[in-house]
């Protein structure tokens, strides 16, 4: 029997960037635990595919096309939710996008802000759409998916890291603006975890050699390892948690 601690029976998730990697492990664990889950990402077919096995599985789910670059479309995606399974109790934002591999110095001004956009100023829109829900239900949880590029200097990835730290910022101050209504807000920080977005990374031979010598768990992460914190944080386990940013890095940090 499912402990009631990590239940979510009853509530309503949208999970961005769902169709594969975390967002994809996230809400296949969410609609396990009870959640009924909008799948959302830019590929409908994709989002469809990952709505199958959770209704194979027992779960419920549907499929939401949008783009955390239109706020109109995720706009559109909330109210689809909203007309189909009512107030939205939980949000994890996961897309991001990391266009720009190379030095600060040489990024353009369009590249940069495309990147403060996706990864930060969407993540602002998104919780402004479901907040309201949250303020008259008085509970209501919201993940940011950032990333431990955020928590250290990097001469390739520093746009990117720069938006995840600033994820990491907008978390604190939403806990603080919206704790009073029972509304949590916290960040994942995670390490390098086996996805499409992070495939450079795990190319790279010194990346590699770090991952198999000296990182203290001696392997890469899972979605599946993302995706049980996220559970955690949304769920009652949760409840006493906000403003934080949780690292899941295999102790990349430490080290």
């Amino acid at each position: 029997m499912m402990n009631d601690l990590f239940s979510l029976r009853g509530k309503v998730a949208v999970v961005t960037g769902a169709s594969r990697g975390i967002g994809r492990a996230t809400a296949e664990q969410l609609a396990a635990h009870g959640a009924k889950v909008c799948v959302s990402s830019r590929r409908l077919d994709a989002c469809e595919a990952v709505v199958a096995d959770i209704r194979a599985k027992g779960g419920e789910a549907m499929a939401c096309e949008a783009s955390i670059s239109r706020k109109d479309q995720l706009e559109h995606m909330v109210a689809q939710v909203r007309a189909r399974y009512g107030a939205i109790d939980i949000l994890v934002c996961n897309a991001a996008t990391n266009p720009h591999w190379g030095a600060l110095n040489d990024i353009e001004d369009d590249m940069f802000l495309k990147i403060v956009r996706n990864n930060v100023l969407s993540n602002l829109w998104l919780v402004k759409l479901v907040s309201a829900d949250m303020k008259t239900k008085r509970d209501g949880a919201i993940v940011v998916i950032s990333s431990i590029a955020g928590l250290k200097g990097s001469s390739t990835i520093g746009a990117y890291g720069l938006s995840k730290a600033a994820d990491m910022q907008l978390a604190r101050d939403l806990a603080v603006e919206l704790g009073p209504h029972n509304i949590r807000i916290n960040c994942i920080a995670p390490g390098l975890v086996e996805t499409k977005l992070a495939q450079a990374l795990l190319d790279d031979p010194e990346m590699q050699a770090f991952t198999k010598d000296k990182l203290p768990l001696r392997r890469l992460g899972q979605p599946q390892d993302i995706a049980g914190i996220v559970t955690m944080l949304a769920s009652p386990a949760g409840a006493f948690i906000t403003g934080q940013t949780l690292v899941a890095d295999g102790g990349a940090v430490i080290v």
